[in-house]
């Protein structure tokens, strides 16, 4: 039988472990109790798919809109959107579509949710964000033909 380190090296597929996760690459935002790692980035597109993490009272301070469609699952907890009211707990499904402003949220408990977006995140930085944390997740300027 072969390793899955062997496996990889024939395929494009991909698969990570739970406990292969790198704590080196979580990217923390102590301000607002969560902290967030990448399990899959398009550099062309920005689509990526990562798992949050809420500590209790871990929260979105702001109402945002995402320049892409979002998917939210969630594995573990009580996480809301405040405005809407709308929880998500264990096994629910979220979805907000590109340019629908939502938020702010907020966890009630501890909440593990995995997050996908089917583009770049945002059209601006947003404020619980930082120059570093943002990466490569803002849309690209839109240019006029002829410029």
């Amino acid at each position: 039988m072969n390793s899955p380190t062997e496996a990889s090296m024939k395929t494009l597929e991909l698969l990570i472990r739970q406990q292969d996760l790198d704590p080196e690459k979580w990217i923390d935002f102590p301000d607002y109790g969560f902290r967030q790692y990448f399990l899959w980035k398009n550099a062309d597109t920005g689509a990526s798919i990562a798992i949050l993490e809420y500590e209790k009272g871990g929260r979105i301070p702001v109402k945002h809109s995402h320049a892409s469609n979002q998917f939210m699952y969630c594995l573990e907890g009580r996480y809301e959107y405040t405005d809407s009211q709308l929880t998500l707990t264990p096994g629910t499904f979220y979805m907000n579509p590109k340019d629908h402003p939502h938020g702010p949220t907020l966890a009630h408990e501890r909440s593990v949710l995995i997050e996908i977006y089917d583009g770049p995140h945002y059209h601006e930085k947003p404020v619980f964000h930082t120059d570093e944390s943002i990466g490569g997740f803002l849309s690209k300027p839109q240019t006029s033909i002829g410029q």
